[in-house]
């Protein structure tokens, strides 16, 4: 079997490897020039995953007729999610041959900007409808870092399909990567997009010097937040009690690799967000998604206490320590 991952970043380049490791023949599509060139090279990113070489299955490409040509019936698409609509619409319409494509897997975390719409919404939105019940998203406590090391993991994968859903956990599973299904698809997005926000939270508290005390409080009403916003979208409440619920934020808000946590504790340690943002060299999809999560929040009349300070933190120049302290001096309620 073939698969095409869309996107050669650190997410995109361990499922390819995955991918590989369980015997299918991957393509990956990487539109930086820089990064492509590496690729094609020495079949490794040292910059995004260092000492990881991919094997000789892997395969590379900047031109999305090569995509098309290779005819992949399983699709990865691991650009991240306000590029999504852009890197898509660059792809000839034979791509997307109902006659072939079992499944179009995603594995971005956000909130597109002004849509205000999941991943899945976007590819509803700009692929034939004849695809559309293909449509999946892999999710959970899974950095790509750990995943590329064969570090044991387990994640969620959402799809409305019952059958394409079991067909999916055969492809992806081995013996450090466990993959459960859910039929729950918004719910699991909603879970995936909002711990991003609330890791920008944590990492702010940690920046700030707090304690294991502020930490604990902080992600027990983020889950809240997260559940909130779900329920209102039609999401199921036991969702995000599972791996792409409070398994993510968890592994999100307290772990080194992630780079939303890593704005936010710089953001609690007094600096600016461009000052940040200009250093990385990965995305941190955390910080547009608040911009999206606090638009979909006000739009939906849905209480989201935390994401409002996280956005004004990090959009209206707010000190970080009062953020927390309007937390901390709201009016007083039952939990």
């Amino acid at each position: 079997m073939r698969a095409a991952v869309i996107g050669g970043g650190s997410w995109g380049l361990a499922l390819a490897d995955l991918l590989a490791s369980n015997g299918l023949q991957v393509l990956i599509w990487e539109h930086d020039p820089a990064f492509l060139a590496s690729l094609k090279k020495s079949n490794s990113n040292p910059l995004l995953l260092p000492d990881i070489v991919l094997p000789a299955s892997v395969s590379f490409t900047g031109d999305f007729d090569e995509v098309a040509d290779f005819k992949a019936p399983i699709f990865v698409l691991a650009t991240p999610t306000q590029f999504i609509r852009s890197t898509l619409k660059t792809a000839p319409a034979r791509t997307w041959n109902p006659d072939t494509l079992k499944a179009i897997v995603n594995v971005a975390k956000g909130i597109e900007q002004n849509s205000l719409l999941t991943p899945s919404g976007i590819l509803k939105d700009i692929l034939p409808g004849a695809i559309h019940d293909r449509v999946c998203t892999l999710s959970g406590p899974s950095h790509a870092e750990e995943v590329a090391r064969k570090v044991p993991t387990a994640v969620v994968l959402a799809g409305e399909d019952e059958n394409r859903r079991r067909e999916l956990q055969q492809i992806f599973s081995n013996s450090y990567f466990r993959v459960y299904s859910s039929s729950d698809l918004i719910g699991v997005e909603i879970g995936g997009a909002v711990k991003n926000v609330i890791s920008i939270a944590a990492g702010i508290v940690a920046g700030l010097g707090f304690g294991d005390n502020t930490m604990g409080a902080l992600l027990t009403r983020g889950q809240v937040e997260i559940q909130r916003l779900g329920l209102a979208l039609g999401a199921q409440a036991e969702t995000f009690l599972g791996l792409s619920g409070i398994g993510d934020l968890i592994t999100t808000a307290i772990s080194p690799h992630s780079r939303n946590r890593h704005v936010g504790f710089e953001i609690g340690k007094g600096r600016k967000l461009a000052e940040i943002q200009a250093e990385m060299n990965m995305v941190a999809e955390g910080v547009v998604t608040t911009k999206s999560v606090y638009g979909l929040a006000n739009s939906l009349q849905v209480e989201m206490p935390i994401t409002a300070q996280v956005y004004a933190a990090l959009y209206e120049d707010k000190d970080p320590r009062q953020a927390i302290l309007e937390l901390m001096t709201r009016d007083l309620k039952a939990e």
